[in-house]
């Protein structure tokens, strides 16, 4: 015997079942763990400034500073436990993209160090970072050679 139920008693139904949402608790937790990583990107940003570098140098330094941490954190396991923790909001700041490369590396090093860590870190923003490193280093030498 089939039992028959309307839309609204299987909505019912499905809202007793169903988990409660955690959302609100998330997207606390990405804008306090967000803001904390660019509140820190900003020290760094101020410590580089008021040791006499100029404005663009200095935003230079913070985001190779910062990257260089979240590749670091990375490789310690460290940036992952905060990810899970903070979801999005450690994945717009730079150095998400530094665990985006690393974490795929690491991941794959049984596998060699050509076949594994060194073709694995492209697999997700890796191209997008080699590439950005590879034309400024070309720009640079046609700037050089120009200017």
């Amino acid at each position: 015997m089939a039992m028959k139920m309307t839309n609204k008693d299987y909505g019912e139904y499905v809202k007793k079942k169903s988990p409660n949402s955690k959302m609100p608790m998330n997207i606390g937790k990405a804008f306090v763990i967000g803001g904390l990583i660019c509140l820190i990107g900003q020290v760094i940003l101020n410590f580089y400034s008021s040791r006499g570098l100029d404005e663009e140098s200095a935003a230079m330094a913070t985001s190779i500073t910062l990257v260089f941490v979240g590749a670091f954190l990375t490789g310690l396991g460290i940036y992952d436990d905060i990810a899970r923790q903070a979801g999005a909001g450690t994945l717009v700041p730079i150095t998400g993209f530094a665990n985006s490369v690393v974490a795929p590396a690491l991941e794959f090093k049984t596998e060699g160090s050509i076949t594994g860590t060194a073709a694995k870190m492209f697999i997700i923003s890796g191209p997008v970072i080699v590439f950005g490193i590879s034309a400024s280093v070309i720009y640079g030498l046609i700037l050089c050679l120009i200017g």
